[in-house]
C-alpha cells in the first residue's frame, strides 16, 4: 500500500483503473523514468485472453499526449508484446531483461 500511496501522490504519474462490468480487472500507469514517460498495466489473469488490456491501453493513451512513449516488457511476454503492437508501440530496443517498446506521434492513430 505504501507503493501505490507514493505513485498515487506524484503529480507526474497518471493513473487508471480498468474495470470489467463494474469489478477491478487491473489498472494502467504512466510515469517518468530516466527523463522519459513510460506507460505500464496489470491485468488480473482472469481476464486475460479476453481483450481487456488492449481496451484498456488504447483508451489510456488518449489520457497521455507525451510522445515518444515507451513500455518495457520481458521478451517471453508475447501477449503483452501483441497488446503494446495493437496500440502503435513498435520494438526500440532491447535490455538484458527484455524489449523496450516505443510509441511515436501518430503511430496510435495508425495502428487503430
Amino acid at each position: 500500500m505504501a507503493h501505490w500511496i507514493g505513485i498515487l501522490d506524484d503529480q507526474t504519474v497518471t493513473t487508471k483503473t480498468i474495470l470489467v462490468e463494474g469489478s477491478v480487472a487491473g489498472n494502467v500507469v504512466s510515469f517518468v523514468q530516466s527523463g522519459e514517460r513510460e506507460v505500464g498495466y496489470w491485468v488480473g489473469k482472469e481476464y486475460w485472453g479476453r481483450g481487456v488490456a488492449t481496451e484498456a491501453l488504447s483508451g489510456f493513451l488518449g489520457h497521455v499526449e507525451t510522445r515518444p512513449l515507451y513500455a518495457h516488457v520481458a521478451r517471453n511476454n508475447v501477449a503483452s508484446i501483441r497488446v503494446l503492437q495493437k496500440c502503435g508501440f513498435r520494438i526500440s530496443d532491447e535490455e538484458p531483461e527484455g524489449l523496450i517498446l516505443k510509441l511515436e506521434a501518430n503511430e496510435r492513430d495508425e495502428a487503430q
